[in-house]
């Protein structure tokens, strides 16, 4: 696609933008909690669904606005993502109970659920393959970035304004975000339009959301985790079963929401499994602050303030890894992503309890984070998946990668739990569980490509 490299850069602000617009939407809500749970007057188990409705529905959206960018153009599926999520915060900030609250969160996780993938398979269209590794590496960096001001930006519309202002800022920047993106982003589909797979989204929602809702409720303290629980076992049960029946669909479908295709590539399977870690080792690090609370004796905001060093950590390191890619290629820089996040988790669990190793594992692990979040694994995408199916291959990593962050938490917590909140060595048997899966995933990263191969293997795509 002929673009000058200033058209890029434009490109480029108004993608990076609108990421960081759904990572601060989670950011900040964090914050608000009190204030919205004193105004709805719910207990603490229903409050969760803030969170819980937003990753299930985002997971089940993610892989069909990703399949829709390659049908209908990147332009119009962004328009309608950002339009979605506006649409959500508008019903969020004017919700009268909870449960239109939980619904505008909904409605906002069917926008976002397509912001980045569509974002990423924007940069394969308008970027050439030396200089994508470096635009992955900026929209990678949104995240440290949104958890750095999130919390800053949530305590100033707190003390000055109400909560329902976390939300309604979201319209001004998504109005803006639409504009823009209608003038600046190309519109490109395929020449022939195939029958949508219905089935296939239908089937593909029932595997993922009943997968989701079990997975988050593994519990340890529950014989058999919980698998012997309707509600758990069962749910995870279901959404197995109708893997074939969903797998057989799409190799009849004309245009399958996931292309069987993908998995014949060794290097997208390997992408995909080391997603599934890598999001095992983001979610887990939720409990780091816990387990500084009860090993260390430090209050909750003093232990929320000692996670700063992973967020620098992953602002500095998500550029730079980008900047790598460009240079040396994904496979060197993967691997050295996963070894810095295993060595950072034994710390964890070796000596999670010492102030020296707490820091020094979360700079470890933090930059081998951002050597895998932003960009590298949507690198190694981009150049195995042709230009009709680019925006299909970023939904199925992020579909990986959201298992990967409903398992790790799951684990972590399930491994913990027995142990109880004043007592270090659960989360620290957890945080070494976690060890051990980076490691074996560093052990996986030998399959990828070289840079050679993997520069011959961009050209053949792109051909």
């Amino acid at each position: 696609m002929d673009i000058d490299a200033k058209q890029r850069n434009k490109i480029l602000l108004l993608l990076f933008v609108g990421v960081l617009m759904g990572a601060l939407d989670i950011a900040i809500v964090g914050p608000a909690f009190p204030a919205i749970q004193a105004e709805f007057a719910v207990d603490s188990r229903r409050m969760v669904w803030i969170f819980n409705i937003y990753v299930l529905v985002s997971l089940i959206s993610t892989p069909l606005m990703a399949k829709l960018s390659d049908r209908f153009g990147r332009r119009n599926i962004y328009i309608l993502d950002v339009a979605l999520f506006v649409c959500g915060s508008l019903v969020v900030a004017s919700a009268r109970s909870y449960p239109v609250m939980i619904l505008g969160r909904a409605l906002q996780a069917v926008g976002s659920g397509g912001i980045l993938p569509v974002a990423a398979a924007v940069i394969g269209d308008t970027f050439p393959a030396e200089k994508r590794g470096g635009a992955l590496g900026l929209i990678g960096a949104v995240f440290g970035m949104a958890f750095l001001i999130g919390p800053v930006l949530a305590g100033f519309m707190l003390k000055y304004a109400s909560w329902h202002w976390l939300f309604l800022i979201n319209l001004p920047i998504g109005l803006i975000l639409m504009v823009s993106a209608a003038r600046m982003l190309p519109s490109t589909r395929p020449a022939e339009r195939k029958p949508f797979d219905f089935k296939g989204v239908l089937l593909l929602s029932l595997i993922l959301g009943p997968l989701a809702l079990g997975i988050t409720g593994l519990d340890r303290s529950l014989p058999m985790m919980g698998m012997g629980e309707p509600l758990i076992g069962g749910a995870i049960m279901f959404g197995l079963v109708l893997i074939p029946l969903f797998w057989a669909t799409e190799k009849r479908a004309g245009d399958p929401v996931l292309q069987p295709r993908l998995f014949s590539s060794r290097q997208m399977n390997i992408a995909g499994l080391l997603s599934i870690g890598t999001g095992m080792a983001e979610t887990s690090g939720v409990f780091l602050p816990s387990m500084a609370v009860a090993g260390m004796g430090m209050t909750a905001h003093q232990a929320s303030f000692w996670m700063i060093p992973t967020v620098v950590a992953l602002m500095i390191g998500s550029p730079l890894a980008g900047r790598l890619l460009d240079r040396i290629g994904s496979k060197i820089v993967v691997q050295a992503g996963l070894l810095l996040t295993a060595v950072g988790f034994f710390m964890f669990g070796f000596a999670g309890t010492s102030m020296v190793f707490f820091v020094l594992g979360q700079v470890l692990s933090g930059f081998g984070l951002a050597a895998l979040l932003g960009a590298p694994l949507r690198y190694v995408v981009l150049n195995e998946a042709g230009a009709e199916q680019r925006g299909a291959a970023q939904g199925l990593l992020s579909v990986m990668l959201s298992m990967g962050q409903l398992s790790g938490a799951a684990l972590v917590g399930a491994i913990a739990a027995p142990f109880g909140p004043a007592d270090p060595q659960g989360f620290m048997q957890g945080f070494l569980l976690i060890g051990v899966v980076m490691a074996l995933m560093t052990m996986l990263a030998l399959g990828l490509k070289n840079r050679a191969a993997e520069r011959a293997g961009a050209a053949a795509v792109n051909a």
